[in-house]
């Protein structure tokens, strides 16, 4: 990969980081870390044909943390110069002899460190003016309004360039970086006029530009989805079966990820908790992590802390088998880090029931009779309990077709019941951050009309 959009390359970060542990050493930290980065982007959005904003970016950061024993501190500058990473280290020591001694603090054991990173091929910098970004957006944006003229306004398009690069090392012998990418396309368009307007969105969001959806495709599904929600009705309360579509569906396993990390769990504050070695879905459900896949959203050879990570079955048959745990988290709760400092990594979750036929549609005849959930809003997860409730929107299905679509509704069931009756997981797969998965049929939840 070119490094000539940076201002500085992978080695010159590397010795910034060197110069940085060396001073930590002679300040008197036992231990410290570094981590230095840089990128730059451009964002622009247009509505109504018109551009709105123009950002561009370019920034850096170091961020360095400072061991007295089991003491810490840590302070961050965004300036490089010799004389501002001796006042940062600075910082970050004093904070460090004021600070109680915590005995689960400190840097990763070195032979859990990555010390030969592979390359995944995560940058795929996008060389793009700003006027080229602005006919983009516009040209997603009109597809949206030629779908139909019940496409009465927008909420914009927008087109997102980032890439950066950035080094991380500590003093028990770790350095490795790499450059990365992520560039996205989205519009939101609204159809109707008046009370009876409804707005909906869609996105392509990649790596690698090459691989971004057409911006009239992105266009003509934004537009379809938000006239499909015209003339919504509201339900009378009801239990029925659940399907969520595949881009809420990421959003119950992220639930599971945040329920499973090491946080939430050594502070208790999880319906989860010990949940370790035991059958938490149904023995049909596997959720696969991979950080090693190429050019993967959520790729890395190397966690937050330089530990290497590796790819591993979260949950087989339905059994939990591994948590999301960090090297503090971890000692915390007397076990060893996972790899997962900062999140997790490419997460898949499936069923080996899910046949060539599941598409969305096939879905939909499974579940014959039941909601399909295309939105939520609100918070309503207690993590402590389990107890889920959120605002919701979709469609009313019987006989494994659409009727009509639903609105101020809210659906409620406790996550622990909902995990176990997951029915099927469809074919009809996206991926969304980190995260891929089909669409998930639940067997049986609370629907309460407005």
């Amino acid at each position: 990969m070119n490094d000539s959009v940076f201002i500085h390359t992978q080695d010159q970060l590397k010795a910034l980081a060197r110069d940085v542990l060396a001073y930590a050493r002679e300040a008197g930290g036992t231990d410290a870390a570094v981590e230095i980065s840089e990128g730059s982007g451009l964002s622009v959005s247009v509505r109504r044909s018109k551009i709105e904003t123009i950002e561009q970016n370019k920034d850096k950061g170091m961020g360095v943390t400072v061991y007295i024993g089991q003491k810490r501190g840590n302070a961050s500058t965004s300036d490089f110069s010799p004389a501002a990473m001796r006042a940062t280290v600075d910082a970050a020591y004093n904070i460090a002899r004021f600070t109680a001694e915590d005995d689960c603090a400190g840097l990763p054991e070195a032979e859990l460190l990555e010390m030969a990173p592979r390359d995944l091929k995560l940058c795929y910098p996008w060389i793009i003016s700003t006027e080229e970004a602005v006919v983009l957006a516009q040209r997603a944006e009109a597809a949206a309004f030629d779908v139909d003229p019940r496409i009465t306004n927008s909420e914009g398009a927008n087109v997102h360039v980032q890439q950066s690069h950035f080094v991380a090392a500590n003093s028990r012998g770790f350095s490795g970086g790499y450059p990365f990418s992520r560039h996205t396309l989205s519009v939101a368009p609204i159809a109707g006029k008046g009370a009876k307007m409804q707005r909906d969105d869609w996105y392509s969001s990649v790596r690698d530009a090459r691989k971004l959806a057409q911006p009239e495709a992105v266009g003509r599904y934004a537009a379809e989805r938000a006239l499909s929600r015209l003339n919504a009705r509201t339900l009378d309360t009801r239990t029925c079966p659940v399907l969520f579509e595949a881009p809420l569906a990421a959003g119950l396993l992220g639930a599971f990820v945040q329920a499973t990390s090491g946080g939430a769990l050594y502070r208790k504050s999880t319906f989860l908790l010990d949940s370790l070695g035991t059958e938490v879905f149904p023995n049909h459900i596997q959720i696969l992590e991979d950080p090693h896949v190429v050019g993967g959203v959520g790729s890395s050879p190397f966690d937050e802390e330089g530990v290497r990570t590796a790819r591993r079955d979260v949950v087989k048959n339905g059994v939990v088998q591994g948590y999301f745990l960090s090297t503090y988290t971890a000692r915390k709760l007397q076990m060893q880090t996972t790899g997962n400092a900062g999140g997790s990594h490419n997460l898949t979750m499936a069923s080996s029931l899910t046949k060539r036929g599941d598409n969305f549609v096939g879905m939909l005849k499974k579940m014959g009779t039941g909601l399909l959930v295309t939105e939520l809003m609100g918070q309503g997860t207690n993590y402590v309990t389990g107890d889920y409730s959120r605002g919701a929107s979709g469609f009313w299905v019987e006989n494994g077709v659409i009727q009509y679509p639903v609105e101020e509704i809210t659906i409620a069931g406790n996550m622990r019941d909902m995990f176990k009756q997951i029915v099927a997981i469809g074919n009809d797969t996206l991926i969304r951050g980190n995260k891929q998965t089909g669409s998930i049929l639940i067997e049986n939840m609370v629907v309460a009309g407005g």
